[in-house]
């Protein structure tokens, strides 16, 4: 893969161990792309940012909370004005464990965090870029979803819910954008971690890496996934569903 030329955001792109937007932003360079990586930790994006930048890469880096409509607008308009336009969206940055209980034990401010960031921040990036993307008749949008998304998790009744609404969004989407030579797609991951470990929550009998996510996320990103669009890419060894 290639993406010479090519400019790609990243959302939640810092976070590492494991980290799916860390390894994308990673692989994307390794490509070539212009990265605008936006995360809302400061100091793991200007970390990312080192990294990146010590390998002649260009690289644009926000503090952003994908939940603020009004900063998110800034950061794509920064990003248009830096590199010219806005190729490839991964809509990566999303809240998943925090306060998994019962949702009969649950609370709705907890639920509407989720729903900010989750549904809505995917919601405002790809808002923000969608008429760039249309002017220039191409993109590539990626919403990171989840197997929860697709089954339902039982104390993760929130985060489906979310999961399962990005899902919907990224088919329903896609109908609007084909005409535009605008793809859009998901990814959803089940267990992932840093490394390959033995698990029994997957057939192939263990777990997946943000780095096998990342290859993946790519591919859609390509050229070479001109003809897919609409679809939601399940990436979990043959999950044992809970």
């Amino acid at each position: 893969m290639d993406f010479t030329g090519k400019t790609v955001i990243i959302t939640g792109a810092a976070k590492g161990s494991p980290g799916i937007g860390y390894a994308t932003a990673l692989l994307f360079a390794e490509n070539h792309a212009n990265l605008v990586a936006v995360d809302i930790d400061e100091a793991k994006l200007a970390s990312l940012e080192k990294n990146l930048a010590a390998g002649g890469e260009k690289v644009m880096s926000r503090v952003c909370d994908v939940g603020d409509e009004a900063r998110v607008n800034e950061v794509v308009q920064e990003a248009i004005c830096n590199f010219g336009k806005v190729d490839i969206l991964v809509n990566n940055a999303g809240i998943y464990k925090e306060d998994r209980t019962s949702f009969a034990d649950s609370k709705s401010g907890a639920w509407k965090k989720k729903i900010d960031v989750n549904i809505l921040g995917t919601m405002y990036f790809t808002h923000a870029v969608i008429n760039n993307m249309i002017e220039n008749q191409y993109g590539r949008i990626i919403n990171i979803a989840s197997v929860a998304g697709v089954y339902g998790l039982r104390n993760m009744v929130d985060y489906s819910m979310t999961k399962g609404a990005v899902i919907a969004f990224t088919k329903a989407l896609s109908k609007e954008t084909g005409p535009f030579g605008i793809t859009v797609n998901a990814v959803s991951p089940g267990n992932i971690t840093d490394t390959r470990r033995v698990s029994d929550m997957s057939f192939l009998g263990r777990s997946g890496t943000p780095q096998e996510c990342a290859s993946l996320i790519c591919f859609l990103a390509s050229d070479d996934a001109g003809y897919i669009s609409g679809q939601n890419y399940q990436i979990d060894g043959s999950r044992r569903t809970m």
